[in-house]
């Protein structure tokens, strides 16, 4: 097949399923809304349209004050920095908020070149991943294509971004009329479609957000010590591991800071590890404001191999969000036998059972989520248990390879029953 992706090329999701198709010689073609470089082997052309704040966090400026919070990963370089980079994220912030009302217009002034790129290319489907915003612009570039239109629906399309505002709303209407088919990470998400414009006939897919967990890399074992002790992380000391980076409007961060002195309170030589947050001026406010810096490390971003050990080092694994899908970094715990403690929303319990495989909770409640800690962290039998339980159900529902074969057999019946009379194109 000759597919063509649109999606956020820096994303290890849309790398995760990109890599799979090249890997099984298919013909491969990128259209990224941000710029990325190509790994080896890549795609058979990539082509980048940036897109909103693409624009905005290219521009040389913003890129030196970037430098300057220490949003590379790096610790920023003295207080005066530090001021200057909180401020400066504060203000990348309301840009953000801005351009969710500013994006659905912008799909007018790059949709030309989008269709112009896949009417170069040919492609036999389009994948768009994730309806804000590549989605949306996909949906306007095939408005008069025949071209087959896959849609991915990650995490809080429907729940969150949708419901944001009317022109999100109106133009993921417009994603699910244009859509031939439609992929999401849980089964909500497939019911949630057909509320938002998908016809009751089109087909869809359920398989994890990245295709699934590669089990030759996540799966239980030995913590290495090793490891633990190049992060400064004490050996034997019980770990509770965050690795949801920080995603403002639905990763409640800033409970989970503040339930930590509960935690300790009860559990004294506990260790927080925090992925992905080291040098955030936000997060490392809270850890001074709470005084915790004793019992808290906070990480770079981090490698899928350095993940797989991190998880097999930790005791727990937490994901405070309160609008989500499938996390993949659910999943990956699950898949290492760390113990899950995750917010009670409707997509996790398709994954989790209370008080067996895992541990829900409010995830906008400070006492509640300390509580909950707390309670696995003290419960040795239950985690015993939750961890076998826990592989069987990624290798039955989530193994990676079974789950891009499924994906692949997809993409052939869409291609298959896709004709210029049966595609939905739009008026």
């Amino acid at each position: 097949m000759r597919i063509c992706f649109l999606v956020d090329y820096r994303s290890p999701i849309a790398q995760s399923w990109i890599e799979y198709f090249i890997e099984t010689q298919h013909e491969v073609h990128v259209i990224s809304s941000h710029e990325a470089v190509a790994p080896t082997p890549g795609p058979d052309s990539l082509h980048c349209v940036p897109i909103g704040l693409a624009n905005f966090r290219s521009r040389p400026a913003l890129r030196r004050h970037l430098a300057i919070t220490g949003g590379n990963d790096t610790p920023a370089p003295g207080l005066a920095s530090a001021t200057v980079g909180s401020l400066l994220r504060r203000i990348s912030s309301n840009v953000q908020d801005a351009y969710q009302w500013i994006a659905p217009y912008e799909a007018y002034l790059h949709a030309g070149k989008i269709s112009q790129l896949i009417t170069e290319i040919k492609p036999d489907l389009v994948h768009a991943m994730r309806i804000p915003f590549e989605a949306i612009l996909g949906a306007r570039a095939l408005s008069n294509l025949n071209v087959p239109f896959l849609v991915s629906v990650w995490g809080n399309d429907f729940t969150l971004q949708a419901r944001q505002n009317r022109q999100v709303a109106r133009a993921t209407r417009s994603v699910m009329r244009r859509a031939n088919a439609l992929h999401a990470d849980c089964e909500r998400d497939i019911l949630l479609s057909r509320q938002w414009g998908l016809d009751a006939a089109t087909p869809t897919l359920l398989v994890p957000g990245n295709g699934g967990i590669r089990s030759e890399e996540f799966f239980p074992g030995c913590r290495d010590d090793g490891f633990a002790q190049r992060w400064d992380i004490p050996v034997g000391s019980p770990v509770v591991l965050n690795a949801r980076n920080f995603r403002p409007g639905y990763v409640r961060n800033d409970i989970f800071f503040a339930a930590i002195p509960d935690v300790l309170s009860a559990v004294a030589d506990a260790t927080f590890v925090c992925v992905g947050m080291r040098g955030n001026p936000i997060a490392e406010r809270w850890i001074r404001r709470y005084d915790i810096a004793h019992a808290v490390r906070l990480l770079p971003v981090m490698r899928r191999d350095e993940m797989a050990s991190l998880f097999r080092l930790a005791d727990v694994a937490v994901s405070p969000s309160n609008h989500d899908g499938t996390p993949n970094t659910l999943l990956e715990a699950m898949a290492c036998g760390a113990f899950p403690v995750a917010g009670d929303i409707e997509s996790v319990r398709e994954w989790i059972r209370d008080g067996e495989n895992g541990l829900l909770c409010d995830p906008n409640d400070t006492i509640t989520l300390a509580h909950t800690l707390v309670k696995a962290l003290q419960a040795p039998l239950l985690r015993e248990r939750a961890a076998v339980t826990n592989r069987r159900i990624i290798l039955e529902r989530a193994e990676y390879h079974r789950g891009m074969r499924r994906a692949e057999g997809f993409y052939s019946k869409i291609v298959e029953s896709s004709s210029a009379a049966e595609l939905h194109v739009l008026e």
